[in-house]
């Protein structure tokens, strides 16, 4: 269904002034019977395998006695909405009535929305590739009608209406009865509460998804333990991890264009042809990768047409295109004035994605300042690997302390993660049958970088440079796929 104009809706419905709308839905009254989910579905021409809305069932106890409860689950209209953050081309908006909109005509299908929401709210519909959730039936609401979920419960346990008006009935039971919301911790102020609900149903690490009947596997890792189950999940819908091999691969050209341009600088080397023709090549395949990996690639350029500056697919956007330039400027003026603006920009090429990866604020492993010193340390290691071919007894040493850097805070980070889903992806990590990739690509460094002023032996700088880049992918790799491994709904 076309989704209503962005502009100029105000937010009429069910009283004619301005609102902001929250749902109540009541899980003792819930029987389960997805009346809502079938509802959305028909109304907004949801596809197959895609849900604005879902329920989800959860069990306690063993046969004979099992209790199950229900949990409708669905996009809480935050008041503080990552995703509208994160959104590159301001796709997502708050319309004046306090629903999160979404404009499908602005959408490039870069996923970020879906890993910025904490709550899984987000899909994208294969028949036009964009990302789209629940918008409150905006299209009904401006006719002065409720939203679909809400006509349709047969108990009544979806309330619909202006939070900020204390008359609503919405507003009288909140008033009144206790309510929860989803994560509260993150400080998003979620507008969908919940009264009477089992507390594990609103906390995916309360939950136990392996002996799970009915579900798609699929939707979790199957080695995912969580020794912090209170309930076990038996129905839930499909929310696979939408980054996968081309981020990575993203990460790694990245690297290797920000290190071959950074490194010979930092070591003085005269390089003034190759380095930067090989920072462009990889910076041109690492822009290749982005624009491949949205689901809508012609719209690429909406990034700078339409852009959102909070987001930093924009500004890493942006940093990507002055690096380019700086590096061709180097060609052409090959100044030390020039080699240090690019091997300035090196260094922000390469470290942005930890603050558009800490924009994702519904993976825990993804949160925090290591990431920033990591994606350094990976620039410098792809860079010295690079260097090895040309100067090796310069850029060996280098590679072997970069790797001993980037091994002990891995170690450190690993120990000292604190949020119960960060620990979880890290073991996930560590546990991966090619963590061994990982470990090798940083101890071959360092022990060749040990033995160099004793063995003098180009097979050896050989393997360690590509190890070291074999073990910067891989850990890439791992590292997204680990990040989405964890459910967070």
């Amino acid at each position: 269904m076309t989704q209503s104009p962005r502009a100029g809706r105000k937010g009429h419905g069910f009283g004619g002034v301005e609102l902001r709308y929250g749902f109540i839905l009541d899980q003792t009254r819930c029987i389960g019977c997805h009346a809502c989910t079938v509802a959305c579905k028909a109304e907004n021409e949801v596809p197959l395998g895609g849900f604005r809305t879902w329920v989800k069932y959860i069990e306690r106890g063993e046969f004979p006695e099992v209790r199950r409860s229900f949990a409708v689950l669905r996009c809480n209209h935050c008041d503080d909405a990552p995703c509208m953050e994160i959104c590159p081309t301001t796709a997502l908006y708050r319309r004046d009535n306090g629903i999160v909109d979404f404009d499908a005509s602005r959408c490039i299908g870069c996923k970020s929305c879906m890993q910025a929401c904490p709550y899984d709210a987000l899909y994208i519909n294969p028949v036009t590739n964009t990302a789209e959730k629940c918008h409150y039936c905006a299209h009904r609401v401006e006719q002065e009608l409720q939203p679909a979920c809400v006509i349709v419960c047969p108990t009544q346990a979806i309330v619909a209406g202006d939070l900020d008006d204390p008359a609503s009935e919405i507003s009288r039971r909140l008033a009144r009865e206790p309510a929860a919301v989803r994560k509260p911790e993150k400080g998003t102020r979620p507008k969908t509460y919940y009264l009477g609900v089992d507390q594990a149903a609103l906390d995916p690490l309360k939950l136990d998804y392996a002996d799970a009947a009915m579900h798609n596997d699929a939707t979790h890792a199957p080695d995912f333990e969580n020794p912090l189950a209170e309930a076990r999940v038996t129905y839930d819908v499909d929310h696979p991890g939408p980054w996968g091999a081309k981020i990575a691969g993203y990460l790694f050209t990245k690297a290797i264009s920000a290190g071959a341009a950074l490194v010979p600088v930092v070591l003085g080397m005269e390089l003034d042809l190759i380095a930067p023709i090989a920072a462009l090549a990889f910076l041109a395949l690492t822009m290749f990768l982005l624009v491949i990996d949205l689901k809508r690639p012609e719209r690429f350029l909406y990034i700078l047409l339409k852009p959102n500056f909070r987001s930093w697919l924009v500004l890493g956007s942006y940093i990507l295109m002055a690096y380019g330039a700086a590096l061709s400027l180097w060609l052409v003026l090959p100044i030390p004035e020039v080699r240090l603006a690019a091997a300035a920009l090196a260094i922000a090429s390469a470290c942005y994605s930890a603050f558009l990866f800490n924009q994702c604020d519904g993976r825990e492993l993804w949160q925090g300042p290591g990431l920033f010193v990591h994606l350094l340390l990976g620039a410098v290691s792809a860079g010295a690997a690079f260097a090895t071919a040309f100067d090796p007894s310069r850029a060996l040493p280098l590679l072997g302390a970069a790797s001993a850097a980037s091994a002990l805070l891995m170690w450190v980070e690993h120990m000292m993660h604190r949020h119960p889903a960060a620990r979880a992806a890290a073991r996930l990590f560590v546990r991966s049958r090619t963590f061994a990739v990982v470990l090798l690509g940083h101890a071959a460094p360092i022990a060749v970088a040990a033995l160099q002023p004793a063995v003098e032996h180009a097979a050896l700088t050989w393997a360690a440079a590509v190890a070291a880049l074999v073990g910067l992918f891989e850990y890439g790799r791992l590292w997204v796929k680990a990040g989405q491994a964890v459910p967070i709904s």
